[in-house]
Parts: structure tokens; C-alpha cells; sequence
């Protein structure tokens, strides 16, 4: 993928930054998920006071995108405002394998140390959960 795509994802997430709700962790996340049509979609994390119930940034985006007929994803940035780049939690690394193969681009942006992290969905979760597994 070009470096200048890369670039223009991560700038989506962070437009939609300030709109992440994240009152008890205080740690602030946003993502731009591009699909393989070429559309992005956003998402920001969404805190509960019943932890269990909040949703990550990257589980937002794939949903507004299920929801506008997308299935198949290229790349996601995701973008924080942590220390290191922040990779994506395991539920959300099996919900983004549902709808992409395994070399799916995630790409990390840390606002406050500047450094961006990029992985292959593949490298993030080796023996992913499929369909292919309960085909009958």
C-alpha cells in the first residue's frame, strides 16, 4: 500500500479523535477502516459505566461499514492518544478477520509520541477463526 494512503487514514482517524467517548479509561481511540471498494469508514471507541459493554473504534467502523453493504476490507488506521501505537484488542482482530484476509493492513498512530506501527492482519492473529473452520 502507498505510504501517501497510509498518511490519508491515518488522517481520517484522527479528525474523528475528539468524538471518542472514553470517560473511565481516559485513553481516546479512533479508526478509519478502508474497504477493498475504496470507501472508509470511522468508528471511535465508546466507553459504558458497565465495562463489558464498551465497544472498540475498529468494531464501530466495521459495523457503520456492514451496515452500509461493505464485506471486504483493505487496511484500518487506528489512532490514540497513548504513549506507543496501540494494536487492535483480540476481539476486534477477529471481527476484522471475518471480513479480510490475512494480509490486511493495520496501521497504528500514537499523537503523542508521533510513531506509527503497521502489521499484516495475519502477523496479528496467525491462526484466525474462519468460516473455512465450520463449513460443512
Amino acid at each position: 500500500m502507498e505510504s501517501k494512503t497510509i498518511d490519508m487514514l491515518i488522517e481520517e482517524a484522527k479528525k474523528i479523535l475528539p468524538n471518542s467517548y472514553a470517560p473511565y479509561s481516559n485513553v481516546h481511540v479512533a479508526a478509519a477502516l478502508l474497504t477493498e471498494s475504496g470507501k472508509i469508514f470511522h468508528g471511535v471507541n465508546v466507553e459504558n459505566a458497565s465495562y463489558g459493554l464498551t465497544i472498540c473504534a475498529e468494531r464501530v467502523a466495521v459495523a457503520s461499514a456492514v451496515t452500509a453493504g461493505e464485506r471486504r476490507f483493505k487496511a484500518i488506521a487506528i489512532v490514540s492518544d497513548t504513549p506507543e501505537p496501540l494494536p487492535p484488542c483480540g476481539a476486534c482482530r477477529q471481527v476484522l478477520a471475518e471480513f479480510a484476509n490475512e494480509d490486511m493492513l493495520i496501521i497504528s498512530h500514537s499523537i503523542k509520541s508521533g510513531k506509527t506501527a503497521v502489521w499484516r492482519l495475519g502477523e496479528l492473529l496467525p491462526y484466525a477463526f474462519t468460516q473455512k473452520h465450520i463449513e460443512k
